[in-house]
């Protein structure tokens, strides 16, 4: 008779120890890919909504849509410094619904990495965005609403390749929470999308329109 044969204890734990340690190299390799894979969602999401932004243009005599994002309208306070624009916001509708005509579905606003926020990136004011800014406010992307209140076209653009119109409301979708990690998808006036760190996107913002 053949004598029967079976893993020993210390054979089973050389087995699990290398699985464990394949797991560990390849998860963040899965993990890392998914990751990639929801920010092409998101650059096309803009790519769309850069479309639409062309032909609300078109219609409109080469203006952008005069509307504001959930951070203008749910924090005003951010334009105190600006009362003549801050006393239009209340009449104002919000960006995703002026451009809903030229998309072909509301899920355009919706980043697959929006994990939501509840403190504004750039101003630091509080504002609950959970559990995702598209679930509380349809739309995961903010507005360059100076843009809206000047009522200004393309052709009143110094740039319109460094003038931001659209990005991710949190920088921590794409990268880390730390300042220097933070990555925002982000569409520009001339309709080409960038991912942009922080320390870009400050500069992006203070350059004149």
């Amino acid at each position: 008779m053949r004598k029967k044969t079976a893993f020993t204890l210390i054979e089973l734990l050389v087995v699990i120890a290398i699985i464990a340690l394949l797991a560990a190299i390849l998860f963040p390799v899965f993990a890392a890919a998914r990751a990639k894979a929801r920010q092409i969602v998101c650059v096309s999401n803009l790519r769309q909504i850069g479309y639409a932004f062309t032909m609300y243009a078109q219609d409109y005599d080469g203006y952008f849509p005069w509307a504001v994002d959930p951070t203008d309208k749910y924090t005003p306070q951010i334009w105190n410094s600006y009362p003549a624009f801050q006393a239009e916001i209340p009449s104002m509708p919000l960006i995703q619904t002026v451009l809903l005509p030229y998309v072909k579905t509301p899920e355009v606003y919706h980043c697959p990495s929006d994990t939501g926020y509840t403190v504004e990136d750039f101003t630091g004011i509080p504002l609950d965005a959970t559990p995702t800014s598209y679930a509380k406010f349809g739309t995961s992307y903010n507005y360059r609403t100076e843009i809206s209140f000047r009522h200004m076209s393309e052709d009143s653009l110094n740039t319109p390749s460094d003038a931001n119109l659209l990005m991710d409301a949190s920088g921590s979708w794409h990268g880390g929470t730390a300042l220097n990690d933070m990555r925002y998808n982000t569409l520009f006036a001339d309709d080409h999308v960038k991912i942009e760190t922080r320390s870009q996107m400050n500069a992006i913002w203070n350059t004149p329109l």
